[in-house]
């Protein structure tokens, strides 16, 4: 059996690990879990019963975020190195920085392309020993595994993730009542630099546009503008995705719950300066039409297409049709991670080898 660290740099990663987490400890693995300090992600591990060491806030300037990870990285060495760490896995630079001088073997975990993060491709992944990415990424790098499937469908895929119903009560909501989720970024990643979201006034076009339909409902990665105070979204994180499952439609700004929605089966739409440009949002909306992603300044075409939706009889049977199209087309995520984690580094040779036959293996 293996000592298994963590790396979570974001809630999202939260919910990538946690049923792979869960089945290693299983099957007798030991699983050390490090977290920046972030509260939404210490929040999310303590209610799934995982306990953490954590690490320092991360820094929105470029200094604060180069001095974050020379910490970080000397950190988890001295981390790996007390637990006897055999694999440490996340998306993190500090995974592959530790491995690359250490013992320590790194997967790191990837679903963007390395044309909007130019950093992660000089500086991260030249240092991991296997990178595992969605196969709409391209990438031919030796130590990449691609598979088919989504990071998200880690834990949305049907196989484990069923939404409670009970989550609408606490909000006032019944089953089948019309509602729309918001989500608003920051955008103070390193990949982010020179990208725009939603304006203030493009917000509150949109509400005008959706009030008539039904009642909205915003989160933000952190305050809220005091004009859209009063849609505030308030519910436990763990929540959301239920929340979400049960909403007519998906409005925002945010890349990871744009996709969320997208692989639920909620109509959505995208307005960041990131449109077009990643594989993964790509194929979901090329593809299967999950997706609509607009650049800020084609938000009119946004309010088009809005429009046509909310027109559109039978929305939510039509694209519970389209994501069981997608559905089809990918693997059950977590327990291919597990397969290949577990068997690792075995798995690594096995897959390069014969990757149709395992990837049957985990098909529905």
């Amino acid at each position: 059996m293996m000592n298994i660290l963590i790396d979570i740099g974001h809630p999202a990663h939260v919910h990538n690990y946690r049923n792979l987490a869960a089945e290693l400890q299983q099957t007798g693995h030991r699983v050390i879990w490090t977290v920046k300090d972030i509260k939404v992600a210490q929040s999310l591990l303590k209610h799934y019963g995982f306990k953490f060491i954590v690490l320092p806030q991360k820094k929105d300037s470029l200094l604060g975020k180069i001095l974050n990870q020379l910490q970080y990285d000397y950190i988890l060495y001295r981390i790996c190195k007390r637990e006897k760490v055999d694999i440490a896995i996340g998306s993190s630079a500090t995974v592959a920085h530790v491995s690359a001088v250490s013992r320590v073997k790194s997967i790191v975990f990837d679903d963007d392309d390395d044309n909007v993060q130019p950093l992660v491709a000089r500086l991260v992944k030249p240092f991991v020993n296997t990178i595992l990415s969605p196969n709409t990424i391209i990438d031919k790098r030796s130590s990449t595994v691609l598979y088919p499937g989504y990071h998200e469908l880690s834990y949305l895929h049907p196989n484990r993730f069923n939404p409670d119903p009970k989550v609408l009560a606490e909000v006032g909501l019944t089953i089948g009542e019309p509602y729309f989720i918001m989500r608003f970024n920051v955008f103070k990643a390193h990949h982010d630099i020179g990208v725009n979201g939603l304006s203030l006034d493009q917000k509150l076009r949109l509400v005008e546009a959706l009030k008539p339909y039904g009642k909205i409902f915003i989160t933000t990665e952190r305050d809220i503008e005091p004009e859209l105070k009063q849609h505030q979204l308030s519910i436990a994180p763990e929540k959301i995705h239920s929340f979400m499952a049960y909403s007519t439609m998906f409005l925002g700004d945010s890349q990871t719950m744009t996709q969320e929605a997208a692989e639920l089966g909620v109509p959505a739409l995208k307005c960041n300066s990131f449109a077009g440009r990643l594989s993964v949002p790509n194929e979901l909306e090329k593809k299967y039409g999950l997706i609509f992603s607009y650049l800020p300044e084609d938000f009119d075409s946004m309010l088009q297409k809005l429009n046509e939706l909310l027109a559109m009889p039978n929305l939510k049977d039509e694209w519970q049709q389209r994501r069981q199209k997608m559905l089809n087309d990918k693997i059950d995520v977590t327990a291919f991670w597990m397969w290949f984690v577990d068997n690792y580094p075995d798995s690594f040779s096995i897959i390069k080898v014969k990757p149709d036959e395992i990837f049957n293996n985990f098909k529905s």
